[in-house]
């Protein structure tokens, strides 16, 4: 994912010199295309996430369109002040990515866990948060933070991740994208769990629909409404705290249709996600999903 995204930059920057990129000293291996090619247009501003932010937000008021480049909490969770105020207060073209989510940086402890960065951010005005579940998702959601005015915040997997759609996508910020059509049960995802829920619907032969749904702040209503009626049990599946998270925006948007009359019943929604607790252990990715019930299958 990381790479599809720094890719997309690169093409995108041919074209626009406004694109300025900075990163708090990481990515070595991974920006240096960008880093070569447009030297005036990167700035490595070191291990100072909240100046970096702060930076992003002036060379915004001066035009250009900013990527602020970091792993996991360190863009996010330690910059929550200069997100709110320095950035999204002022509706500026910054674009926060946070590479790492959830367990992608499992063996570096819970310093490196992004478990509460959706919660946290979605409630913040302005800033269009985005969970992409396969690479294809990560190049459409670059490309529609660029050409999108305002604050934007992406979440992207570490390195590896299949690619699951067959198509190349265009996104305008409130799709729910068919993976598998499917009866009784219908599974919604965000982020890069998505190729988890992918490859446990085929292996375990369930006939169940499965949906990515890359965006948090929007999402396309007459779909969700469809689906709703469509199907007797949703499953909300994130790689994030169960508090807050893509779950919880599922259960405020149906209850949101049925007090206004748009679904004539609730239906039966479970949420998979991490449980109101740190899992103080390091370890792969897979084994941090294992230990704090990232499955499907106990449904």
């Amino acid at each position: 994912m990381r790479n599809s995204f720094i890719d997309t930059l690169v093409e995108l920057a041919e074209d626009n010199s406004k694109i300025m990129l900075l990163t708090g000293d990481l990515g070595y291996s991974v920006l240096e295309g960008f880093r070569d090619r447009y030297p005036k247009q990167f700035v490595n501003v070191g291990i100072a996430e909240q100046n970096m932010a702060g930076i992003a937000a002036g060379l915004a008021m001066e035009g250009h369109i900013v990527f602020i480049y970091s792993i996991g909490n360190f863009p996010t969770l330690r910059c929550m002040e200069q997100i709110r105020y320095d950035i999204c207060y002022h509706n500026l073209s910054v674009k926060i990515i946070a590479v790492g989510a959830g367990y992608a940086y499992g063996p570096l402890g819970t310093s490196h866990h992004m478990t509460e960065d959706l919660g946290m951010l979605r409630a913040i005005p302005n800033l269009t948060v985005c969970a992409p579940g396969d690479p294809l998702e990560v190049v459409a959601s670059t490309k529609f933070l660029l050409r999108t005015h305002g604050p934007g915040y992406m979440r992207i997997n570490k390195a590896g991740e299949r690619v699951i759609h067959k198509n190349k996508l265009e996104l305008t910020g409130n799709e729910i994208l068919p993976i598998r059509a499917g009866t009784h049960t219908a599974v919604l995802t965000t982020g890069a769990i998505l190729d988890y829920a992918d490859r446990f619907i085929e292996q375990e032969k369930k006939t169940w629909a499965l949906y990515s749904i890359p965006f948090l702040n929007e999402v396309n209503p007459d779909v969700l409404i469809k689906i709703a009626q469509e199907f007797d049990r949703i499953i909300t599946m994130e790689e994030h705290q169960l508090n807050t998270g893509f779950g919880s925006m599922i259960v405020e948007r149906l209850s949101d249709f049925y007090a206004s009359g748009k679904i004539s019943a609730m239906p039966r929604v479970h949420r998979v996600g991490i449980p109101n607790i740190f899992v103080s252990v390091a370890g792969t990715q897979e084994y941090l999903r294992e230990k704090a019930l990232l499955t499907l299958d106990r449904f």
